[in-house]
């Protein structure tokens, strides 16, 4: 008799969480999805909820979880400015307390834990493109600190339990993520774009627009997020997982106007403090240990976003 695998996804009614909590229900799981909804939504995992192989728990990984799995893909943490610098106490306990209570569970049920990391760990890098091996360039003690230091001290840990208790673990930078189910008032840049070329309201852009990023869609980093959890246990990470291919933030806001046939004239506002410059993968590990890169292109994915986006205004919903 085949045996489902059960895995606890925190953070699994988020963005990204949602999307891999359907895609493990596909693969054949049991998901046991795991969220506070502080930033993650109801409306991500409606459609769900009537699986018999899922399930939905409310609860802050801040405390202890008590729980029998045999996976776990640690996602819960706000992940845009607007939201971790919210509470940025919360954020760091978050990413710290969260990640010693989900080790200690796994460390517990010997289960395979996976954690979200992100490129932010670099920092504004002066090392392009971002590989593994750079340490990074952060201030450790700036408004954005809260999640480059939370996401920095939560690598260490996984790495620690892994040296001193044996535990398997998979580490993931994620860089720029975007799709369907992102929350419409996050302030990353997609998003932000998107509905304000949608409400023909002005785009704004922080300094000059010159500053570069690389979007990964979503359904691309999920299938990096299976692939990682399926390598041989000696691969345990840091791994990117992103989009190598670099534009401005203008060429993106040019693409956005010009893809919804928007008439919003674009507004400057002055650079947030230790925003980076620069930030591209490098996915030479990727590839060699996950045999993965990225399939959709920036215009079939930012499609794919403006129509949800388009949906859920026109509906007059929300991500509440």
């Amino acid at each position: 008799m085949h045996i489902r695998k059960r895995c606890a996804v925190t953070g699994g009614a988020g963005f990204l969480g949602s999307h891999l909590c359907e895609r493990l229900l596909k693969d054949g799981y049991d998901v046991l999805c795991i969220d506070n909804f502080y930033t993650g939504s109801k409306r991500n995992i409606l459609h769900l909820l009537n699986n018999p192989y899922f399930e939905l728990y409310r609860h802050d990984i801040t405390y202890p979880l008590y729980i029998e799995v045999d996976e776990i893909y640690n996602l819960a943490c706000p992940a845009s400015p607007i939201h971790y610098q919210n509470d940025p106490v919360q954020t760091t306990k978050v990413n710290v307390h969260g990640s010693i209570n989900m080790l200690g569970l796994a460390k517990r049920v010997r289960a395979k834990i996976m954690q979200a990391s992100t490129s932010e760990v670099y920092g504004d890098p002066k090392v392009h493109p971002q590989q593994e091996s750079y340490w990074g360039h952060v201030n450790p003690i700036g408004r954005r600190s809260c999640y480059d230091e939370g996401k920095r001290c939560a690598e260490t840990l996984f790495f620690d339990y892994h040296r001193q208790h044996k535990l398997l673990i998979k580490v993931a930078r994620i860089f720029n993520t975007y799709g369907p189910r992102m929350h419409p008032q996050d302030g990353r840049v997609v998003s932000n774009f998107i509905v304000q070329a949608l409400e023909g309201k002005p785009i704004t852009i922080y300094g000059k627009g010159t500053q570069t990023r690389s979007f990964c869609y979503v359904d691309d980093l999920i299938e990096g997020f299976i692939r990682l959890m399926n390598t041989p246990d000696s691969f345990t990470g840091p791994v990117n997982l992103g989009n190598p291919g670099e534009f401005t933030i203008l060429e993106l806001a040019e693409k956005v106007i010009a893809m919804t046939k928007s008439k919003s004239e674009l507004i400057f506002k002055p650079l947030p403090e230790d925003d980076p410059t620069m930030r591209r993968p490098d996915i030479t590990l990727a590839k060699q240990h996950l045999n993965w890169e990225p399939k959709i292109p920036l215009e079939e994915g930012l499609r794919k976003t403006i129509d949800y986006f388009d949906d859920l205004m026109r509906s007059g919903g929300s991500a509440s």
